[in-house]
C-alpha cells in the first residue's frame, strides 16, 4: 500500500452549489422582508429590543458565573427574565410569529450559504489494499460508563482477529502501545476516551502504522469528526476489513499530544479540582467566581503568528479549527482534520459591560478566534494547568503548541454515517450572490 500522504485518492473539490446559493439568498431576503411587511420601519425598533434583551441576558449570565450569593441569584433571574420579557413584548404586539419565522429563515440562510461555497471533504482518502494481519486494540472497560461491555466490543474485536488488551489500572498507555509494536502489531486501535486515543495515536504516527478508533468514550469528539457512529461503537471495527485510510494532523502542547484540544485558564483550573469528576456542575459553580474575578484569577498571554493578546481568562487551542458554536450547520465540529493549523479561541470578560458586548459574536472585543501554525501561551507563573483532551496536567510555562500535519494514518470504515461535510468558514454573501447568479464564486470576490 502507498504510504505517501500526498498521494492516494484526493477528493475532488466542488466549485460550489448554485441551487443552495439561490436558496440562501431567498432565505436571507425572506428574513428581512417578513418583519418589514409585518411592522414596516418599526421592525428596526423590534430588532433593537431583541438585541437589548440578549445583552441583558448576557449580563445576567456573567453575574451568575462570576459572583455568589445575592448577585448570583439576580444574575440567574435576569438571564431568564430578559428573553422572556422580549418574547412577551413580541407576543403582545402580534410580532412573535414574524420574529420566529424571520429567525428561522436567517438560520437557514446562513447554514445554506456556507454549504453552498463548500469545496467538499478535504481529507485525502486512500483505499486499503489489505486487512491488517496482527491488529492490536487497547480497551478501557470503564470508559463511557462501561460501553465496552454493553456493546460486546471485546468479543467482536477478538472475532475480527484483534489482540485485545484491557486496562485495569494506571498503566502507561504509551508504553503498552510501544510494546504492542515491538510484538509485531501492524495496526493500533483504541476503545476509550480521547485522552487515551491521543497517546496511542502518537505511537502509531511515530511508527507509521494505521490507527483506528472505537468510540466508547463519554464525548468521542475525535470519533465524531471522523464520521464514526457513536451510537454503535462496534461498527467502527469494520475498519479492519472494508476500510479507507485518512491522513490527519496531531496537535502538541509542549511534548504532550492531543487529537482534539488543549485548554488553558478557567476550564483547565476547574478540571484540576479533584471534585470535578464526581460533581461537575457544583464544582464549576463553586470555582468560577474566584477564577473569573478573584485575586488569583488566571491571566494569560497568547502569541499566535502575528496576533498577540493578554489578560485572557480562557484559551482553547485545537487540532484544526472548530466551527462556531452558533453555526447551525456544524456546531462545535471541525470541518477538516488535515489543514496543518491550530484553531485558537480566546476569551476575556472583566465586567458586565463586556459580557453584554459578547452578543456581537466574533466581533466582540473579548473574543478572539483565529487559526495559526504555532501558538505560545504565557503566564506570570512557572507552570500552567492544562486540560489536554479533557485530562488535567501541568506544563512548564511558556507552553508552545504546534501542529504535526498529516502524520497519523487513521483507518475508518468505508461507509460511515457521520462523514463530515465541509460548509465554508463563513457566510460570504458577495460570493454567494455571484454563485446564485451563475457566476464563478472565486475566493478573490
Amino acid at each position: 500500500m502507498n504510504n505517501n500522504p500526498r498521494e492516494g485518492r484526493p477528493k475532488t473539490p466542488r466549485a460550489g452549489h448554485p441551487g443552495q446559493a439561490r436558496l440562501a439568498v431567498l432565505a436571507l431576503l425572506g428574513s428581512i422582508l417578513v418583519p418589514l411587511i409585518t411592522a414596516g420601519l418599526r421592525s428596526v425598533l423590534w430588532v433593537l429590543v431583541c438585541v437589548a434583551g440578549l445583552a441583558l441576558a448576557a449580563v445576567g449570565v456573567w453575574w451568575a458565573l462570576a459572583h455568589t450569593g445575592v448577585v448570583r441569584a439576580l444574575g440567574v433571574a435576569l438571564s431568564v427574565a430578559a428573553p422572556v420579557a422580549v418574547l412577551a413584548l413580541y407576543a403582545t404586539a402580534g410580532m412573535l410569529w414574524a420574529a420566529c419565522l424571520s429567525l428561522a429563515l436567517w438560520v437557514l440562510a446562513v447554514a445554506t450559504a456556507r454549504t453552498a461555497l463548500a469545496p467538499g471533504p478535504s481529507n485525502f482518502e486512500q483505499a486499503v489494499a489489505e486487512a491488517p494481519r496482527h491488529p492490536w486494540i487497547l480497551m478501557n472497560p470503564r470508559s463511557g460508563g462501561g460501553k465496552v461491555g454493553r456493546f460486546g466490543v471485546v468479543e467482536k474485536a477478538r472475532a475480527a482477529g484483534c489482540r485485545v488488551y484491557l486496562l485495569d489500572g494506571h498503566q502507561d498507555v504509551a508504553e503498552l502501545a510501544r510494546q504492542a509494536v515491538a510484538d509485531g502489531a501492524d495496526l493500533l486501535a483504541v476503545a476509550g476516551g480521547d485522552g487515551t486515543q491521543a497517546l496511542v495515536a502518537e505511537v502509531a504516527a511515530r511508527h507509521d502504522l494505521p490507527f483506528a478508533v472505537v468510540p466508547v468514550g463519554t464525548r468521542n469528539h475525535f470519533a465524531l469528526d471522523l464520521g464514526l457512529d457513536r451510537d454503535d461503537p462496534a461498527a467502527a471495527l469494520e475498519a479492519l476489513s472494508d476500510a479507507v485510510e485518512l491522513r490527519v494532523d496531531l496537535g502538541y502542547a509542549a511534548d504532550r499530544v492531543f487529537v482534539n484540544n488543549a485548554s488553558f485558564g478557567t476550564y483547565a483550573s476547574v478540571v484540576a479540582d479533584p471534585a470535578y469528576r464526581n460533581a461537575k456542575a457544583h464544582t464549576v459553580l463553586q470555582s468560577l467566581p474566584g477564577l473569573l474575578t478573584g485575586a488569583d484569577a488566571p491571566r494569560l498571554r497568547m502569541r499566535a503568528d502575528r496576533t498577540y493578546a493578554e489578560g485572557l481568562q480562557a484559551l482553547l487551542v485545537s487540532n484544526n479549527l472548530y466551527g462556531r458554536a452558533v453555526d447551525a450547520a456544524r456546531p462545535g465540529r471541525r470541518e477538516r482534520l488535515d489543514a496543518g493549523r491550530l484553531g485558537v479561541v480566546c476569551v476575556r470578560v472583566d465586567s458586565a459591560a463586556q459580557a453584554a458586548r459578547m452578543v456581537r459574536g466574533p466581533r466582540a472585543e473579548g473574543l478572539i478566534r483565529l487559526s495559526a501554525e504555532e501558538v505560545v501561551v504565557e503566564a506570570d507563573t512557572a507552570a500552567l494547568p492544562v486540560g489536554i483532551d479533557g485530562e488535567h496536567t501541568v506544563l512548564p510555562a511558556p507552553v508552545a503548541c504546534h501542529s504535526a500535519p498529516r502524520v497519523l494514518r487513521v483507518r475508518v470504515p468505508r461507509h460511515r454515517p457521520g462523514t463530515p461535510r465541509a460548509s465554508g468558514a463563513a457566510a460570504d454573501w458577495p460570493r454567494v450572490a455571484r454563485l446564485a447568479l451563475g457566476r464563478p464564486a472565486t475566493a478573490s470576490d
